[in-house]
């Protein structure tokens, strides 16, 4: 367990471009769930505190988390927010109908794309920390089917979008840290050199 806390990005084979590409990723998505939020909310009349609660299960953030956990944490939820996010436009189409695709549509469409892309990226970075063949984080506890009625229904597409966000905003953040670590691991390797060569 102390060999895995003591893990970093400096003596692991995650890549600063890596990190800082699904960086940029989260930030575009981030941008583009805020706007899916403020477009749907538009559209069934939601005010801004409409939803409240989480739906994607996974465990709290902690200080004591190593870069694997983090990167583990972030992808699991990652995950399950696109099997929500999967499940929520099938059951509106099938509930609400398609209709004539517009702006919204669009919207999300491009939300899911991204998201697809986040989820790729961050489970490339897990690999390069772990070295794991495959990652199947648990999907167990997640709620996919959706409730019944149409305004619950209408209410849990509001949550599910707010969930997209919510975890494009905590990538952002988790991801941002991993480069500030990095950043100062390379600054304290650089002292301890130039220590060493001004001593000899």
């Amino acid at each position: 367990m102390a060999d895995r806390r003591t893990r970093s990005m400096k003596n692991s084979n995650l890549s600063r471009t890596a990190v800082n590409r699904a960086s940029m990723i989260a930030l575009q998505l981030q941008g583009e769930s805020s706007k899916l939020l403020e477009l749907y909310r538009q559209k069934e009349s939601f005010p801004a505190d409409a939803t409240d609660g989480r739906l994607v299960l996974v465990p709290p953030p902690s200080s004591q988390l190593d870069t694997r956990d983090k990167l583990w944490r972030l992808h699991s939820a990652l995950l399950q927010t696109q099997s929500l996010l999967e499940r929520a436009i099938t059951k509106e189409e099938e509930e609400l109908g398609g209709g004539i695709k517009g702006e919204y549509e669009n919207q999300r469409k491009t939300v899911k794309g991204r998201l697809s892309f986040l989820l790729l990226t961050t489970g490339n970075l897990l690999k390069a920390v772990d070295g794991a063949a495959s990652l199947t984080p648990s999907l167990e506890g997640l709620e996919l089917d959706g409730p019944a009625t149409l305004f619950q229904l209408k209410l849990w597409l509001l949550q599910v979008f707010s969930e997209v966000h919510h975890w494009s905003k905590a990538a952002v953040t988790t991801l941002q840290e991993l480069l500030t670590n990095a950043a100062d691991e390379r600054s304290s390797t650089t002292r301890v050199r130039s220590t060493r060569s001004a001593r000899r």
